[in-house]
């Protein structure tokens, strides 16, 4: 079936546009009944054989790569062996940082490929790492880690894993086929709050979950002066030509974890998804642009706010919200709401029937600020209390850039499954492509492929670490 499938995307006439349309157009079950490869192993919660010491290589270091490299250049246990990027200057700047964080005595050897758009295949080739992390435009991410994990490399790739439905795919069935581990790094899941909800979930504190909120409202018009190097130079034709939530992990991720989606208890079933008129993006390049400027000459439409709805197979809902236009202050509005009681961010919010003792009296007001403090106490997460300190210091979005690639190298010296398993990585990126069919087809309900083909049902809730 997996063949019949590839061959069927490779005849059918449905072309440029119209390819947005595929997973309505064929229907669920035309994306579920790949079966597994010969020599494949299912990988939710797959053990890779333990590394002593992990050789890392990364593919773009620029505004995310560089942290992540220099981050991972801090952790015991840890070799960077090899940086490649478009940009010479870039690659030496990271190798340079590296060594320093080595202490001048570990990553002695950085191999430097940079200069062509086929030097990180070379890289791959000769240099043989253990993992390689990507941090690329979009559009490079699939094949970067496709290619990675064939040339024996576990690959670790920065939202979204990738843009298209059977790109997806792809990456599954390659995960599955080598054995090798492919983590989308949404650092958001070990943001301190998160944690905190995770565990309060998982500890029964607000009951049966019933439904979720997860935003990424962050004002980035001014990513538009990047014109010919930079975020702005690629993510902008994205804003022009799309139309859906194109980055909805942020604050998908933690919402899908507390609700063991794709985990053993409830999966992704079906999304509907609206977005606003496309005003923002075309008034910021009219008002600081030439009007003969490339940013001017595109038609933009990708509405500011993109609003979708998911349904879970158990009945659950999320909204799902993304915003990177309109003039408003920045939020990762995450919310987790059950039959005892809501938990809540921007600002840190806890509202449980019969109160907190010591907060509340009743689930008519929050528990916020300073009233938290006794909650933070009771549950804090493990992991947090470990690596929280630690990981603020390092730094990241407030830490949890580096409690990520903490647990990355952890997971991988340790034989542990990683936080994140592949098919996560895809079903929360998947929102990004479903959305622009809902929203093409006037908020039309579209069916979630099942990249675990089943086995969903089989793996192990994320654990609360220690």
């Amino acid at each position: 079936m997996d063949f019949k499938r590839r061959d069927f995307l490779k005849k059918s006439s449905i072309a440029g546009a119209g390819m947005a349309l595929l997973p309505n157009f064929l229907g669920a079950n035309t994306f579920n009944t790949s079966s597994t490869a010969f020599g494949a192993q299912y990988m939710g919660d797959f053990v890779a054989p333990k590394l002593d010491t992990v050789r890392c290589a990364f593919i773009g270091v620029g505004a995310r790569g560089s942290g992540h490299a220099t981050r991972v250049a801090s952790i015991e246990g840890t070799e960077v062996v090899a940086i490649s990027d478009l940009y010479e200057d870039l690659a030496n700047r990271t190798a340079k940082n590296c060594l320093e964080k080595g202490g001048g005595t570990r990553h002695q050897n950085i191999a430097i490929y940079t200069g062509g758009d086929e030097e990180w295949k070379k890289m791959l080739k000769k240099e043989k790492p253990d993992v390689v992390f990507i941090s690329t435009p979009w559009k490079d991410h699939a094949p970067m880690a496709i290619e990675s994990m064939k040339r024996g490399a576990h690959a670790y790739v920065e939202v979204p894993i990738a843009v298209t439905i059977e790109e997806m795919w792809q990456i599954v069935e390659t995960s599955e086929k080598t054995q090798k581990h492919c983590m989308m790094m949404e650092n958001v899941n070990y943001g301190r709050e998160e944690l905190l909800y995770l565990n309060m979930c998982r500890k029964g504190v607000i009951g049966e979950l019933l439904h979720g909120e997860a935003s990424y409202i962050h004002e980035l018009r001014g990513q538009m002066n990047s014109v010919d190097r930079g975020t702005g130079s690629w993510r902008t034709p994205h804003y022009a030509h799309r139309n859906g939530n194109l980055y909805p992990t942020h604050g998908l991720g933690p919402v899908a974890q507390y609700m063991n989606l794709a985990r053993g208890e409830d999966n992704f079933e079906r999304i509907v998804s609206m977005s606003s008129p496309a005003k923002g993006r075309a008034l910021y390049a009219e008002k600081n642009f030439a009007k003969d400027h490339k940013w001017n000459k595109l038609d933009y439409k990708g509405g500011d706010i993109n609003t979708s709805i998911i349904k879970t197979t158990m009945g659950r809902t999320i909204m799902v919200q993304w915003d990177e236009t309109s003039p408003r202050p920045y939020s990762r509005h995450n919310l987790i709401q059950g039959t005892k009681g809501t938990l809540t961010g921007f600002p840190t919010r806890i509202a449980l029937e019969g109160g907190f003792e010591g907060a509340t009296k009743s689930h008519h007001e929050w528990a916020q600020g300073d009233q938290l403090k006794e909650i933070f106490e009771k549950y804090e997460h493990p992991l947090y209390k470990r690596l929280g300190e630690i990981s603020v210091k390092n730094g990241g979005h407030g830490g949890m850039d580096y409690m990520m690639s903490y647990r990355i190298i952890e997971c991988l010296r340790k034989g542990l499954p990683m936080d994140q398993n592949v098919y996560e990585g895809c079903f929360w990126s998947a929102v990004g492509p479903l959305s622009e069919t809902s929203v093409a087809e006037h908020g039309s309900s579209v069916a979630f492929p099942d990249f675990t083909k089943g086995a969903w049902k089989t793996t192990k809730p994320l654990a609360i670490v220690s």
